[in-house]
């Protein structure tokens, strides 16, 4: 499996109604040191109906602001049709964050 698939797969994984940091992807497709690879994979998702990149934010828990699947706009209101609260500009983690099982 090369690098782009294990963070698919991982990606894939997150629930309905949580989300995930580039870091936390990164560490569970096998490198803590590949957020920024976390990245240039979702900005190529081959398949955003399955693999839900809109629930991955950065460390802050912002949404991308070159989220390539409509923008930035378009991930939070993603992220809010699954219940998740997008407040001043930030998802809240210790409400939202998945916690990775």
């Amino acid at each position: 499996m090369n690098t782009f698939e294990r963070i698919y797969d991982v990606v894939r994984k997150i629930p309905y109604g949580k989300v995930a940091t580039y870091g936390q992807v990164a560490l569970l497709a096998g490198n803590p040191r590949w957020s920024q690879v976390v990245g240039y994979a979702l900005h190529s998702n081959p398949d955003p109906d399955n693999i839900p990149c809109f629930r991955v934010v950065n460390r802050f828990g912002e949404p991308s602001s070159a989220f390539v699947f409509g923008g930035v706009n378009r991930q939070i209101e993603l992220l809010q049709s699954e219940g998740i609260e997008v407040k001043d500009g930030r998802v809240d983690l210790s409400r939202y964050l998945w916690d990775g099982r």
